[in-house]
């Protein structure tokens, strides 16, 4: 194990063997957000160009425990199996960005109204009075730049998680797609995010069960 420091961040190192192959973990506390991060890395980065990336967002119900009405835990494994078979690359997971940020006591309760009254994730979110996105990627811009990383091919369906990766300094040199099939139970938040709040989901369309408005 090694220790030291990322921008001022109190950072831990360790190798970590999960099923899927061995990573180096870097496990940091934010010195802006104070939240407990975590990135894995696997292979060489090298001169750090166009290194395969996925900045994920926590999710416990659906990293977890498997929930059905969200794709984020099998992007996250998706995310890890296409890192595994390029060789190289990083998995930063952002913690406190439960439900875009929201936490997790409120995203139960906007679940609650999208089960009882029909809403969507925005709608639902801002019937409460919460705002729809407050996530801050700052902390993956940290812990890319702390491990050498330059510009980065970014596994996301999100544009605007693009930008706000270049807001704070990162490069993106593509975006690659993360898409998960639609079905039953996460259809209607599939589609909410297509159309209310901007992802690229290309393989929505043209579905009549899956059409705008």
């Amino acid at each position: 194990m090694t220790e030291h420091s990322l921008d001022g961040a109190e950072v831990a190192e360790s190798d970590l063997v999960v099923r899927r192959g061995t990573f180096r973990c870097v496990a940091f506390r934010d010195p802006v957000d104070g939240q407990e991060h975590l990135a894995l890395v696997l292979g060489a980065l090298g001169d750090g160009e166009e290194v395969l990336v996925r900045v994920h967002s926590e999710c416990v119900t659906g990293d977890v425990f498997g929930a059905l009405r969200c794709e984020c835990g099998d992007q996250l494994d998706a995310a890890l199996d296409t890192i595994l078979t390029e060789g190289r690359g990083v998995l930063v997971y952002l913690r406190g960005h439960e439900g875009r940020g929201i936490g997790l006591v409120n995203k139960v309760r906007t679940q609650v109204l999208q089960d009882e009254r029909g809403l969507d994730t925005v709608d639902s979110a801002t019937h409460l009075g919460l705002p729809v996105d407050v996530r801050d990627y700052g902390p993956a811009a940290r812990v890319l730049r702390y491990r050498g990383v330059r510009s980065v091919r970014l596994l996301s369906n999100n544009p605007a998680k693009v930008l706000a990766l270049e807001d704070h300094g990162v490069k993106v040199a593509a975006r690659l797609p993360l898409l998960v099939a639609a079905h039953e139970n996460n259809s209607r938040y599939l589609v909410a995010k297509r159309d209310r709040l901007g992802h690229d989901l290309p393989h929505l369309n043209g579905d009549p069960g899956l059409a705008s408005g």
